[in-house]
């Protein structure tokens, strides 16, 4: 078993080492593969790679460092180590132990994170308030895994930095895995020392490996592009799982593409609670990537969606060989073919160009949008190197959550700018490029079902958080796979249950909340309860202008700022008494699904006691799946309406069964009903049938 990670705070600086263990180019352990010898000289290092010294110097005569990149192979974490410390020392940065990973019974490091000393940003209680922040939220790191042959091997590098970087003079000391100190020599000028860097492509070992692989054409993308990166016994792992999936679960659906040579490049699968779940919350899917953008060590793309409590739910998943367009639509086109072509009504994603390009190929009806919360996640990697960034910072949020049209963002966005002279910022010119696919101002047409993080506490978390860390291995991810859909479904099920069971407490006399509180779910409820107590917030509701039957209303509310003070803002909303429309400024039932306080508040100052139908939707009903029945078309053939009727049965069954095993009552219950079912069944079968006649 595996122990998560020890966060570690060593920080030590880039300077060579004054004297590397010479590596032997045979290891008995593994199956021999083409290597590169770096060696190290005035704490500088050039490539052999047959090629002379001559094509390593640059213009002022001095040897070229080679940077780090994913394939390297190292003997041992402190050859890993030191040399990334030496390079730290020609670029010039400090170096930062930020991660290690331990086996959980003989204490062995098996893999390590190793950052700029800049990265991240110190905890409020670790901050002398005497001493300036020089922490930047810099990205530059390596990550490196123990492979199956005992060596180190590299699998994530960032080479930017978001700060600038200092003189190659800084000091260093190592603490070694015995606690002991090495100085780290910069005086090794005299002497010549060499270590033996492998390069591999990592995929399926003992499987797939091929000799011929040059140590060049290994780092190229399309090789890493071309087919899954893979564990040794991986495939044969996650080709069990499928068979014994299909022969306990008759409606799991997978596919697996291959390339040119057989070699296993992407995977896409689908459960039978999954495949039902789609049927039902097709509308709004956040297609989540992280995993394979942050190089986790299982490339897995989920595809999510929320239910009727609001709920977060697993709609199916996808292992790619990398982030290429080509990737991205087969897992797509592969979606569409066991959802029988419906296509979801709105698509989030982070922002991401070969994303963005397969979603249009494939989904042209579909709207696209950018998660928010996955941007600001990156404000302080983007801007945390910049002059007064805590002023940026607060001005961009300013910016973004407090604009109610589009001219009040474009005015801010330009007074941030020309404020803090940042016009020019690579990642926040290409961001307001796409302000249209993100900014919540320019969204308030698109349906998100609560999936809109249009305010500044909300986020969408990773179906998997609390299940995979960045070295989670295949095999393990797939029985956490099973513990994680379990639950969820669990969840689900004591949600349906109580939602039925209990009436939820009322906490004003408003006919709005009793009218909702006997059709929404539990939870959907609360949310749109809190909207109406907050009707109380909103003090003044005046008539602004009429156009024909649209009648525009301004509705004043208090809302709590910070350290609680209070501010008044003004909420336009529109209504139409003649079309039973309303429509506020803030678009909450776009983004969330339900009316807002201030749409509420007109009503009530119009006289109107119900909500409108067409403002109360069925995806948050409790008795949402028994009333919800696919269409069949008209001129469906015999075969098709088979498929359709026992695609609606297995549904029906299932909600059956996930709710019969909350407990033995529900059980018994549940097996009665079915073999009552199949009874009356058997018993229209004994009767003739008269369409033969």
């Amino acid at each position: 078993m595996e122990e998560a990670s020890v966060d570690s705070e060593q920080d030590v600086t880039g300077q060579g080492s004054g004297r590397f263990q010479e590596i032997e180019s045979d290891d008995q352990n593994t199956e021999k593969i083409e290597s590169d010898e770096l060696f190290v000289q005035n704490g500088r290092q050039i490539e052999a790679n047959g090629l002379d010294d001559q094509n390593c110097v640059t213009d002022d005569g001095q040897k070229e460092f080679v940077a780090p990149a994913v394939g390297m192979e190292f003997e041992s974490y402190d050859d890993a180590y030191n040399y990334y410390n030496c390079y730290a020392r020609e670029v010039g940065f400090r170096v930062r132990v930020k991660n290690s990973w331990f086996k959980r019974n003989s204490r062995e490091k098996y893999g390590a994170v190793l950052c700029c000393s800049s990265q991240g940003f110190k905890r409020i209680k670790d901050v002398n308030r005497l001493r300036k922040e020089t922490r930047t939220g810099c990205p530059a790191m390596m990550r490196m895994r123990m492979v199956d042959s005992k060596r180190w091997r590299v699998l994530e590098v960032t080479l930017e930095h978001n700060h600038s970087l200092g003189t190659k003079a800084y000091k260093s000391i190592k603490k070694t895995g015995a606690g002991n100190k090495k100085k780290l020599d910069s005086n090794c000028n005299a002497e010549v020392q060499t270590i033996k860097l492998y390069r591999a492509l990592v995929i399926d070992v003992g499987a797939n490996r091929n000799a011929n692989f040059s140590a060049r054409r290994c780092q190229t993308s399309s090789d890493f592009h071309d087919k899954l990166n893979l564990r040794k016994g991986d495939t044969q792992a996650m080709y069990n799982y499928f068979c014994r999936m299909q022969l306990t679960n008759p409606n799991f659906f997978y596919l697996m593409d291959l390339n040119d040579e057989g070699q296993l490049r992407n995977v896409f699968w689908i459960d039978a609670r999954s495949r039902a779940a789609y049927a039902y919350f097709v509308d709004v899917i956040y297609i989540d990537n992280s995993y394979l953008s942050n190089k986790y060590e299982i490339p897995l793309v989920a595809f999510v969606g929320t239910n009727h409590h609001g709920q977060s739910m697993l709609l199916c998943c996808g292992l790619l060989a990398g982030e290429t367009k080509a990737s991205y639509v087969w897992v797509f086109k592969a979606w569409l073919t066991c959802s029988l072509g419906r296509c979801p009504q709105t698509i989030i994603t982070e922002r991401c160009k070969v994303l963005e390009t397969a979603i249009n190929e494939v989904f042209p009806r579909s709207l696209h949008r950018f998660a928010l919360s996955h941007i600001m996640r990156k404000v302080p990697e983007k801007l945390g190197g910049l002059h007064n960034y805590d002023v940026i910072r607060k001005a961009l949020f300013k910016t973004i959550y407090e604009g109610l049209k589009p001219f009040d963002f474009e005015a801010a966005w330009r007074v941030m700018i020309q404020r803090f002279g940042v016009g020019d910022h690579e990642w926040l010119c290409s961001l307001y490029n796409d302000r249209a696919k993100w900014a919540p101002v320019y969204l308030k047409d698109t349906f998100f079902a609560g999936m809109a993080t249009a305010r500044s506490n909300e986020t969408l978390t990773s179906f998997f958080d609390k299940y995979v860390h960045k070295q989670t291995p295949l095999k393990e991810f797939l029985d956490k796979y099973e513990l994680a859909l379990q639950k969820k479904f669990k969840e689900e099920a004591l949600a349906d249950m109580e939602s039925r069971s209990s009436n939820p407490e009322l906490k004003t006399r408003c006919s709005f909340e009793l009218q909702l509180s006997k059709v929404y779910t539990r939870e959907i409820f609360k949310r749109f309860q809190l909207e109406v107590e907050e009707m109380y917030s909103c003090f003044s509701t005046t008539q602004l202008h009429v156009d024909g039957q649209v009648v525009i209303f301004l509705v004043k509310e208090r809302v709590l700022e910070e350290g609680n003070r209070r501010e008044i803002r003004d909420y336009e909303v529109l209504y139409n008494r003649t079309a039973a429309e309303v429509r506020c400024i803030c678009s909450c039932f776009n983004f969330y699904g339900y009316l807002c306080r201030h749409a509420l508040c007109v009503l009530n100052f119009n006289g109107v006691e119900e909500i409108p139908s067409k403002y109360i939707l069925s995806r948050w009903k409790k008795d949402y799946k028994r009333l919800c029945a696919p269409d069949v078309e008209s001129s469906s053939t015999e075969s098709t309406e088979q498929v359709q009727w026992y695609s609606q049965l297995y549904r029906s069954a299932l909600q059956v069964v996930e709710e019969g095993v909350i407990s033995l009552d529900h059980y018994k219950v549940a097996l009665n009903a079915f073999e009552e079912s199949l009874s009356r069944v058997h018993h229209i079968e004994e009767k003739p049938n008269k369409n033969l006649l």
